[in-house]
């Protein structure tokens, strides 16, 4: 009885490790939503399923001249518009009266002067994405 509770525990675990993720907020890019330090539960889902004001789990762009960085591998950031959207003309004028290209999303921080985001490097594309914030959990204690 023992092991079969043992298993059915294990495999809830596997389930859950496979469809979400712990990540902690690093920078001050999504003040006030989430401070650096904050943790975050992360749903993985279909890139099909994001929607236009969702916080979002994306890979940082390793681009080669950045790898001696020590940055987290992943960013958070607000989606402000999704595949077939228009682009929001106050954040991107340069890209006004388009719409996100299909597999692409426009992505900003919070705190606009302190985010580092697709006003500056364009859009996202799908295989970045990882998933969306579905709920921030208690810091831990010092």
């Amino acid at each position: 009885m023992i092991a079969v509770l043992v298993l059915l525990g294990g495999a809830c675990l596997l389930w859950v490790r496979r469809r979400h993720l712990l990540v902690t907020v690093s920078g001050p890019s999504m003040e006030p939503a989430y401070e650096s330090g904050d943790r975050v539960l992360v749903r993985r889902v279909p890139f099909a399923r994001v929607r236009r004001g969702q916080v979002v789990l994306i890979k940082r762009d390793r681009a080669p001249a950045r790898d001696h960085l020590k940055e987290p591998d992943f960013i958070i950031k607000r989606a402000v518009a999704v595949p077939g959207d228009p682009v929001p003309h106050i954040e991107f004028p340069e890209l006004a009266e388009t719409a996100v290209p299909p597999g692409s999303l426009l992505v900003v921080g919070d705190n606009l002067a302190r985010s580092y985001d697709s006003r500056h490097h364009g859009y996202v594309p799908m295989g970045r994405f990882v998933g969306v914030v579905v709920r921030q959990l208690p810091r831990r204690p010092h």
